[in-house]
């Protein structure tokens, strides 16, 4: 029975969950409905929100009744969980100023239609001044937040508790060294997939497909949309989610496997218990989880032969003339091209990785104070060459490509690429307790996996941090070993026979 006090401060942060969303909802708006001159107007009432948000997350009730629950006694493991995760959130809240909270707020939603103009008009010239002022606020939020001289360190735990830079150089490092050379190896074969097949694909018949492939991998439509934006996301929890992909006739599998992979997200925010939204026990564990499932259900479950043997017939169905005299496998193999890329996500996701390595480098440097914002442009080139193969012809083709930090979204980029270690770890675990999973899948069933991961990471809520999490579903410590098994299995059987 919860005391009192667990029932108030319960009460106090489902009422934050509720800004929260509002949030969301505005954001989301922001990059799908907003009208072009109404942006000044966005980034006030973002900041009004944003204040409101902050006011009710440092309201001394919030901490007297934190203080009383962390001296109770009774309390059950979950209830502990709860005040733990809600005390490191009120404890960081109250060391930000109401005025740099604000202040943030009007800069992410400007620094969004600075980037978007700017990607168009291909002038990082004019982001420049809003990169600059989004890598000042970052290392000004650090600094209050107790992380002076571990900036980058700081950014990382906002996504991804538990893990830290050197962390995750270690990972990457070695990452690194057995996926370069396999990418050499695959780029160098005499296996093609045809260049001409996927051109000329109908908008609407795409719209048709990928709502049919997202709906029946578990997507409730019911409780979410998709729609269309400049750059896919995800956003919103629990029964409000709202995707977004993008269309091109001439790359279908662009709107298909981007709209899949904002499922995976969708499918997670979906799964959080209900009962607990706003507290530990209903939130996400963190971005690098979240990548998990995204990237989970759009390479290891989207790209595999069970998925394309329910789905190519409807495929078919949809596309005739631009499928005709195409056999499965050119198709499949079509499905799983492997070159590198300038755009990290029309990326294969065996070069995937490449991209995240180099972002996660760069934004090192920019923390760092080795690499100054007017010298980026430069710099990302120097990286595409050495990790790619390939210089950007433009900055739209490079340092322009992303929106993230266009809102300050530093040390997000590093949560693609632990998702997909998680993915490739958790893949394998669900391999070993259900060998006939591709078998599932090429009867279009997809419940047994969905069901798997409500189950061991969904209804987890925060209870644990990603390397915990991952330990506990998989036996393993989180490892970059799994996945590049994974890429060499599939990738090797269609490239390296």
């Amino acid at each position: 029975m919860p005391t009192p006090a667990y029932a108030e401060l319960t009460t106090r942060l489902r009422h934050l969950h509720l800004l929260d969303t509002l949030g969301h909802l505005l954001g989301w708006d922001e990059q799908v409905n907003l009208p072009p001159d109404s942006a000044d107007l966005r980034a006030a009432q973002q900041s009004a929100l944003a204040q409101t948000s902050h006011e009710a997350g440092t309201h001394p009730r919030l901490g007297e009744l934190l203080t009383t629950l962390e001296a109770a006694a009774g309390l059950e493991a979950d209830q502990i969980t709860v005040v733990k995760q809600s005390r490191r959130d009120y404890d960081r809240a109250t060391r930000l100023p109401e005025a740099f909270v604000k202040e943030k707020a009007v800069q992410a939603s400007r620094g969004y239609h600075a980037w978007a103009k700017a990607r168009a008009e291909n002038d990082f010239a004019a982001f420049a001044p809003v990169l600059e002022k989004n890598l000042g606020l970052a290392k000004r939020e650090a600094g209050y937040l107790g992380w002076a001289g571990r900036e980058y360190d700081c950014m990382i735990d906002l996504h991804d508790p538990g893990m830290t830079a050197a962390a995750i150089t270690a990972l990457f490092d070695e990452l690194k060294a057995g996926l370069v050379p396999l990418v050499r190896a695959i780029t160098a074969s005499p296996v093609r997939p045809r260049a001409d097949l996927l051109r000329g694909f109908p908008v609407e018949a795409q719209r048709t497909f990928l709502r049919e492939v997202t709906e029946r991998l578990g997507f409730d439509y019911r409780r979410g949309r998709i729609d269309v934006s400049l750059h896919p996301f995800c956003s919103g929890c629990g029964s409000d989610i709202r995707m977004t992909t993008r269309f091109n006739p001439d790359e279908p599998l662009d709107s298909l496997f981007s709209s899949i992979h904002e499922t995976g997200h969708g499918l997670y925010e979906q799964g959080l218990p209900a009962a607990h939204h706003g507290t530990a026990l209903g939130m996400n564990a963190g971005m690098g989880v979240h990548e998990s499932q995204s990237r989970l259900w759009e390479n290891q479950v989207g790209r595999s032969r069970g998925f394309w043997r329910f789905f190519e017939p409807r495929f078919r169905e949809l596309f005739p003339a631009q499928t005709a005299g195409v056999s499965a496998d050119e198709l499949y193999l079509a499905i799983n091209a492997v070159a590198p890329t300038l755009i990290r996500v029309d990326a294969d996701e065996v070069t995937y990785n490449l991209h995240i390595i180099l972002r996660f480098e760069i934004e090192q440097q920019l923390f760092a104070g080795t690499l100054a914002v007017r010298d980026l442009p430069a710099a990302w080139n120097a990286a595409a060459r050495d990790l790619l193969g390939l210089v950007p012809d433009s900055d739209r083709t490079g340092v322009l490509q992303d929106v993230h930090w266009s809102g300050g979204a530093f040390g997000y980029f590093p949560s693609y690429c632990l998702g997909n270690m998680m993915a490739a770890q958790l893949w394998y675990r669900a391999l070993a307790l259900r060998p006939e999973l591709e078998a599932d899948f090429a009867r279009g069933d997809f419940s047994w996996l969905l069901g798997w991961l409500r189950r061991e990471v969904h209804a987890a809520g925060r209870r644990y941090a990603m390397p915990e999490l991952v330990r506990r579903v998989t036996g393993e410590p989180l490892s970059p070993q799994p996945l590049l098994r994974y890429l060499r299995e599939r990738y090797g059987a269609l490239y390296l026979q």
